[in-house]
């Protein structure tokens, strides 16, 4: 068969995508920019009625919707994405005659809880208004993949030593692997195979959001985190503030969702693929591990690398800046020959220096400001060598913490990707 899979750049499109031609049908790729042979271009913020898709249609024999979003984001809404789109779309596959349509969903849409739920329940209800044995709505719950954003994200949270537990963490999960759910999506366009029209897609084994950090993170390697639980008041009032951050990933809905069971028997994928499903504890191979496990270092040393310079160089300016501090820093400079005028001009320089070179740590980092913050360093370091020779073996070690703070820069640097 012709399939078209919508959404074929996607995380999920592309793994169904991949499944289908390795059975030997011939897909098309549904994405917003064609940029390879084999695929055509689909908008889901502007196709919205069934003459667009026609034309799209012409030799199609079957159609997989994995389009999605789980926040809206500039023009794309709910709306137009998970209703208005499809909907032209189904509309169009009927009057072209095409009974094969895969509607991939989220399980507990039928609740309608949220708008996210209530704009992918809307397409499902018109998919399923008019019966059709081959017409399916696939409801999975949380899907995993090396490759997928929320996997990569549960990896990397999985990775700090401390795991901030949203509400205790006992949130319960039955995790999919995406290969089953391609499997089954091939599987269900297969003509001889009989399969109720709306399928609960769940992974073998039910765990809560705590488990499923711990599992994510012994599968890397990693010896248990320690675990603070964060009250769901606390919950609530981030996911507020989070609504009103483009792009935020926690806003009330997403925390909604967290909140509710993302789970079901697993005995509908198990009757379609005829054997039970992978669980999340066989989902990392230890020859993904070490490969896995530095991706998630990797995610967020960097930010914590330049958090933690940030506080440094700006409490360094505040505490210099300090009146109680004048005497001591105002006696160093004497012993360096600056005096009057020009040593407030040295204090409130360096001070305004540290400052903007920690705020330019947090808003402007590039190779070029690690390259200033090192010759900072270096620089004061020598002067003090040289002038205040003394603190080379004072107890606290002021100079020597600089070596750190240059290891810091120079990963910083080195991994710092060219314009």
């Amino acid at each position: 068969m012709k399939i078209l899979v919508c959404g074929a750049n996607g995380f999920v499109g592309s793994a169904i995508a991949a499944r289908l031609e390795h059975d030997g049908h011939q897909v098309a790729r549904g994405v917003r920019q064609p940029a390879h042979p084999g695929e055509i271009a689909i908008d889901y913020m502007s196709d919205l009625t069934a003459e667009q898709w026609l034309a799209k249609l012409g030799d199609i024999d079957a159609v997989v919707n994995a389009v999605g979003i789980l926040t809206e984001q500039g023009g794309q809404t709910f709306e137009h994405v998970h209703t208005k789109a499809p909907i032209a779309l189904f509309t169009a596959c009927r009057m072209q005659g095409i009974k094969h349509i895969i509607q991939i969903s989220a399980l507990d849409v039928e609740s309608r809880k949220t708008p996210y739920f209530a704009s992918k329940c809307a397409a499902d209800d018109f998919l399923l208004a008019e019966p059709s044995p081959r017409a399916h709505v696939i409801r999975p719950s949380l899907i995993y993949g090396i490759t997928g954003t929320s996997a990569r994200m549960f990896r990397m949270i999985a990775s700090f030593p401390v795991h901030m537990l949203p509400a205790g963490g006992r949130q319960k999960f039955r995790p999919v692997h995406v290969d089953d759910l391609a499997e089954l999506v091939a599987r269900l366009l297969d003509p001889v195979v009989e399969s109720p029209s709306c399928i609960k897609v769940v992974g073998n084994t039910e765990i809560t959001y705590r488990g499923m950090l711990d599992v994510y993170r012994k599968s890397m390697g990693l010896a248990s985190a320690f675990t603070v639980s964060i009250p769901a008041w606390i919950m609530r009032f981030a996911a507020t503030v989070g609504g009103w951050i483009p792009g935020s990933i926690l806003t009330p809905d997403t925390w909604f969702m967290l909140q509710r069971e993302n789970t079901a028997d697993a005995r509908q994928l198990t009757d379609a693929l005829g054997r039970t499903p992978r669980g999340i504890e066989t989902f990392i191979g230890s020859n993904d591990a070490p490969t896995l496990r530095a991706e998630a270092f990797a995610a967020w040393r960097g930010i914590s690398l330049r958090i933690a310079l940030a506080i440094i160089w700006i409490g360094t300016a505040l505490i210099s800046a300090w009146p109680h501090s004048y005497a001591e820093r105002l006696e160093l400079l004497a012993r360096l020959n600056i005096h009057g005028i020009a040593a407030y001009i040295e204090l409130y320089g360096a001070c305004a220096l540290n400052f903007g070179l920690g705020v330019a740590t947090l808003l402007m980092p590039g190779r070029r400001l690690w390259l200033l913050q090192m010759g900072v360093i270096l620089a004061y370091s020598a002067l003090v060598a040289i002038a205040l020779p003394e603190f080379l073996m004072h107890p606290f070690g002021p100079i020597l913490k600089n070596v750190p703070l240059l290891v810091i820069l120079i990963l910083l640097y080195s991994e710092e990707p060219r314009p």
